[in-house]
């Protein structure tokens, strides 16, 4: 797969993470790849926005894909968006994206990236520390609460088998870990919490034969 574009919000930027992110860990390693595997190659582009709803990445997606996009045959697409939509306005009693335009996003999103890639992932969303993010510190009239959390993660999930497009599951892979100590500041990965993240995704892209 000669190039990877990864679409998201602050966690593919790599908040919290001396080392750049679990985006950044499989560029890392595909690099590697790259250099000590004669018959592999494969460019990686991180294009998280730190504050990105799936509302802002439609109105970006396009652009930026056709700035780097060479042969679709050869581009996989994989986003990881929706914690940012699923954000509970406590004024307002409501999320910041409903879930019905959430739904019709991520739809949408999954047709565009059809035009241009021949393979495309979607990631789940991380479950939160509430004790850290109800409310946000740095968004006192916000909550990030796993009831909200877990109901946008389901519908990630249920567009993409309605579509027949990959969904890694990473909600309930950190449940079932220690996952309060893989977060940062109740909703950011750490650098434990990065390295976990990439070892999951890298798992998935390897047995797909999708790297």
């Amino acid at each position: 797969m000669p190039q990877i574009l990864i679409f998201g919000d602050s966690i593919i930027y790599g908040a919290w993470d001396r080392e750049g992110g679990w985006a950044a860990r499989l560029r890392k390693f595909l690099d590697e790849k790259t250099l000590t595997e004669e018959d592999f190659y494969c460019l990686v582009y991180n294009l998280g926005i730190s504050g990105d709803t799936t509302e802002d990445l439609l109105e970006r997606f396009e652009f930026e894909t056709e700035q780097r996009i060479k042969e679709k045959k050869d581009t996989a697409v994989i986003f990881a968006i929706g914690g940012n939509d699923a954000t509970f306005n406590n004024k307002d009693d409501q999320c910041q994206i409903s879930q019905k335009e959430f739904k019709e996003n991520i739809e949408k999103l999954i047709k565009l990236a059809e035009k241009y890639a021949s393979k495309t992932v979607f990631i789940g969303l991380l479950p939160a520390d509430e004790s850290k993010t109800t409310p946000i510190p740095w968004a006192p009239n916000k909550s990030y609460k796993n009831e909200q959390i877990f109901q946008y993660d389901k519908i990630i999930k249920s567009v993409c088998r309605g579509n027949n497009i990959s969904f890694i599951d990473v909600f309930n892979q950190f449940v079932n870990l220690d996952y309060k100590n893989l977060l940062e500041d109740g909703q950011h990965p750490n650098s434990l919490g990065h390295h976990k993240i990439f070892e999951i995704i890298k798992k998935f892209l390897v047995e797909n034969k999708i790297i």
